[in-house]
Formats: C-alpha cells, sequence, structure tokens
C-alpha cells in the first residue's frame, strides 16, 4: 500500500558491507605469508652484504696504526708534512659526505640499481688510490704533495663507497627483523675486517721496523730507506688493496637490490646545510657531539702514537703487533660486554667505561715495558669499544626526543648521523694534525735510528697526558644535565633509527 504524501517517511537502512567469506581471508592470509617469505633474506645474501663492508674496515685499521710511521721512518717526510697529510685526509673525508649523501640521493637507478652503481664506481679507484698511499714514489721533494693527494683522494673515495652500501641495508628487503639481521651480519665482518687489516698489515711489515735495521748506523742520524722497508709495505698494500675488488665481486653476486618505490630524494626534505642548523639548536645532541668529539679525537691520538712509542721512546720493537692486535681483539670480544652493560645499567653509567684505560696509559707512559704494554693495549680495547658503542646508542634518543619536540619533515635523522660523522671526522683531523706537528716542534727526525729526549717525552705525553686530558674534558661535558628521555618509543622507528649505524675501530 502506498503511504500518504504527509507521511513521514522512514529512514532508509543501509545494507551492512559484504563480510569477506573464508575463501576471500585464506587467500589473505596465504598472500601476507607469501609476502613475509618474500621479505626474508638468504644465509647467503646475508654474508655476501656482511663481505661488502669489509674492505673499508681492513684498510681504514691498518692507516690508523701504520700510516704515519709509514710516512716518517720509510717515506721520510718531515713531520710537519706529515702533519699536512693527516689532517687533510680527514678533512677530505669529512666534506665528502654530504657530498656523497648529496648526488647518491638525487641518482637514478639503473639496471644493476641505485645504489650498487656507486659501489661498482668506486671500487677500481679505490684500489689504485690505496695501493698508491702505501707507494714510495722515486722523487723526494715532492712525497708530502704526494702524500696528502693519495691520502685526500683515498677517504673521499672511502666515503663515496661507504655511503651507498650502508644505505644499502634498507634497499635488501621490506622487513625490519631481517634488516636488522643483515646489519649484524655487517657488522660482524667489519670487525673481522678490522682485526684482518691490522693483523695481517703488520705481519707482512714486522721486518722493516725492527733494531736490526740500525745495527750498522753509529749515529742518530737519518737512515737510508731500506730497499726491503718499501718492498714489504708495496706487498702489504697489494694484498690488502685486493679485498676491494674480491669482496665487492662477491657483493655484487650475493645481493640484489630492490626497486626502490620513494624513488630519488629530489626536491623532497631538507638540504643539509638547513637541517644541520636546526641540529646544532638541539641541546641534547650539542651537548653529545661536543662530548664525543674530545673523546674519539683522544681514541684516535692513542691508536696512532702507539706504534710510535712502542719503535721510537720504549724498546718494545719486537711487540707492536702483539700490542696492536691485543687491542683489537680486546675491543671486539668485549662489545657484546658492552652491550648488555649499557641495557642494564644505563649509558651514563656505561660512559665511566671510557675513562678506564686513562690510568693504565699513564703508566705504560711512566713503565715502558712490555707486560705492562699488554696490560695496557688489553684495557685500551674494553674503553675503545664503548666509546663506539655509546654515541650510536645514544643518537636515538637524542633524534627522537627532537622529532616529539618538532615535526621538522623527512630526512633529518639521516641529518643528524651525517652531521655527527662530519663533526668527528673534523676533530680527528685537527688532534692528528697538531698532535703530529708538535713532534716537528720537538725535532723529531724523519727516518732516524734513534730520536732525541725531547722527542721521546713528547711520545710520551701524546700516549698519556694528551688522551687523559681529552677524555675527562669529554665526560664531563656529556654528565652535565639529564640524559634526554622519550616518554613513548616506538620501537619500529628505533630499530630504523639503529640501522644507519655503523660501528668502527679505526
Amino acid at each position: 500500500m502506498a503511504a500518504s504524501p504527509g507521511a513521514p517517511r522512514a529512514p532508509a537502512v543501509e545494507a551492512p558491507p559484504p563480510q569477506p567469506d573464508a575463501r576471500t581471508l585464506d587467500r589473505g592470509s596465504v598472500s601476507a605469508g607469501r609476502d613475509s617469505r618474500a621479505g626474508q633474506l638468504s644465509f647467503c645474501t646475508k654474508v655476501c652484504y656482511g663481505i661488502g663492508g669489509i674492505p673499508n674496515q681492513v684498510a681504514s685499521s691498518a692507516t690508523a696504526f701504520y700510516l704515519q710511521l709509514f710516512l716518517l721512518d720509510v717515506a721520510q717526510i718531515p713531520a710537519a708534512q706529515v702533519s699536512l697529510v693527516l689532517f687533510g685526509g680527514k678533512v677530505s673525508g669529512a666534506a665528502a659526505d654530504p657530498v656523497a649523501g648529496f648526488f647518491i640521493n638525487r641518482s637514478r637507478r639503473t639496471g644493476s640499481g641505485r645504489l650498487m652503481p656507486w659501489v661498482l664506481g668506486c671500487t677500481p679507484f679505490l684500489t689504485v688510490a690505496y695501493f698508491l698511499l702505501w707507494f714510495l714514489p722515486p722523487f723526494t721533494s715532492l712525497r708530502g704533495l704526494w702524500y696528502t693527494g693519495c691520502y685526500c683522494l683515498f677517504q673521499a673515495l672511502a666515503t663515496f663507497f661507504q655511503v651507498p652500501y650502508a644505505a644499502l641495508t634498507m634497499l635488501l628487503t621490506p622487513c625490519p627483523r631481517e634488516r636488522d639481521s643483515a646489519t649484524a651480519y655487517r657488522m660482524t665482518m667489519e670487525m673481522a675486517g678490522t682485526l684482518m687489516g691490522a693483523a695481517v698489515h703488520g705481519l707482512i711489515v714486522s721486518g722493516a721496523h725492527g733494531p736490526h735495521r740500525c745495527e750498522d748506523v753509529a749515529l742518530a742520524r737519518p737512515a737510508v730507506v731500506s730497499p726491503d722497508a718499501t718492498r714489504l709495505y708495496s706487498i702489504a698494500a697489494a694484498v690488502l688493496a685486493l679485498t676491494y675488488p674480491v669482496c665487492t665481486g662477491l657483493l655484487c653476486l650475493g645481493v640484489k637490490e630492490r626497486p626502490d618505490s620513494s624513488g630519488p630524494a629530489s626536491g623532497q626534505g631538507l638540504s643539509f646545510l638547513a637541517g644541520l642548523g636546526l641540529t646544532v639548536r638541539h641541546r641534547p645532541y650539542l651537548k653529545l657531539v661536543i662530548s664525543f668529539l674530545f673523546i674519539s679525537a683522544a681514541i684516535q691520538v692513542e691508536q696512532s702514537y702507539l706504534v710510535l712509542f712502542c719503535t721510537h721512546a720504549s724498546r718494545l720493537h719486537d711487540h707492536v703487533q702483539g700490542v696492536v692486535l691485543t687491542i683489537l681483539v680486546s675491543a671486539v670480544l668485549s662489545t657484546p660486554l658492552w652491550e648488555w652493560v649499557l641495557q642494564r645499567f644505563g649509558k651514563k653509567t656505561s660512559a665511566f667505561g671510557i675513562c678506564v684505560m686513562v690510568p693504565f696509559a699513564i703508566l705504560l707512559a711512566a713503565v715502558p715495558t712490555a707486560p705492562v704494554a699488554y696490560v695496557v693495549a688489553f684495557v685500551s680495547g674494553l674503553s675503545i669499544a664503548v666509546s663506539l658503542l655509546l654515541p650510536w646508542s645514544m643518537l636515538p634518543d637524542v633524534v627522537d626526543a627532537f622529532q616529539q619536540q618538532q615535526q621538522p619533515g623527512p630526512g633529518l635523522e639521516t641529518i643528524f648521523y651525517s652531521s655527527y660523522v662530519f663533526f668527528t671526522k673534523l676533530s680527528g683531523a685537527g688532534a692528528l694534525g697538531i698532535s703530529t706537528l708538535s713532534l716537528e716542534f720537538a725535532g723529531y727526525e724523519a727516518g732516524a735510528c734513534t730520536q732525541t729526549e725531547r722527542v721521546v717525552v713528547t711520545l710520551k705525553v701524546l700516549i698519556g697526558a694528551v688522551p687523559t686530558c681529552m677524555i675527562i674534558t669529554g665526560l664531563c661535558i656529556l654528565m652535565v644535565g639529564p640524559a634526554p628521555k622519550v616518554p613513548s618509543q616506538d620501537p619500529s622507528r628505533r630499530q630504523s633509527l639503529q640501522r644507519r649505524t655503523s660501528y668502527s675501530l679505526a
């Protein structure tokens, strides 16, 4: 029966949305399971990805411990020019960080991916640059300029290699758990590379710096460069340089870069300088950076001058290799322990582990004997491990606190991390440059069999008093004020931030 025109109409009842039947749900669950399985990385892929991080760690470990000794005693460059070589190389690596990020983020995808071509393209040039860094040219007057150019080129190329390699983690798989697993493989391989670089290089060149080279020299005058020393350093350079093509080849064969759905980041996010202006105004980040500028510079000074101290300020020529390996093995093996300490006792408490090496370094300067040297090396490895872990553990807290205060846009986390690396490289450049210049003022004679008492005292100060003052200053800055606290932590976001970190012992 039709309703009268004046009668109120009943509200229309919408039909409920159709519910998916069991078969639809089954197909969805099967599809989700297939996607999950597709995101899993094979053991071979993870190992090959980790192998890609070995070459840079091999090279950086060898240069951290032995480059300064090579430049002073084999290339026989004046200490003032060695200071310029080390400073220029570190600055070149620091400046290359934002430049590499700028160009790589704006590169287009090719048949082999967007990041892999950068890794492959840098490999042959890195191989040649690393070999030339240890090659003794026939001319003598321009050796300082030669090694400055080679070291700057090597540091810049190593940065252009490392930045896309580290970013490759995000394009391996969409699964965060698998990314974290791949990062763990990478860190393990990088630690192995650090040990391999110092061990292989040290074993090959161990015969070039023994006391026997001065047995026939009666006066403390510059000695003629031994052909054996030149040959040994060239062999060591060739062996370690080969790790670049070998490891990169395995990386290319075993790892397939996934398409990046976001595409190049051109025109998106903040520029490096604009983001840097925001980050340096964030007080917790500024405090963290300044404190670790001192701490990381102290560690680099300790590493660089320990070999020189054992060679010229004590009778420990035969123990140089053992001392270096003790430091690295101690640092690698203690890393899991420090990770547990960080979680169990907190980050500020763990920071005091950095100053454990202070009294022992002073003890080595006062009592330079073999047993003391090995004890100092073991304790120094413990301090180095926590000094590398701590900043990468505190940075996510600082970034999360900043993100809660502001919403600046995408890409700022990368600027936090890249600017931290930029500043620490600059601090290392300044510390190594100034400290090497102090050897020139003390009267260091390049290639001399024995050094004056002033040089010996300077080396003792450089491995004892200088790192002590810098570590104490850095810890005092770090301990001022409360640690950044984030009320609500997003676990997936924290994992994303931590996947950007990288530990390096050199």
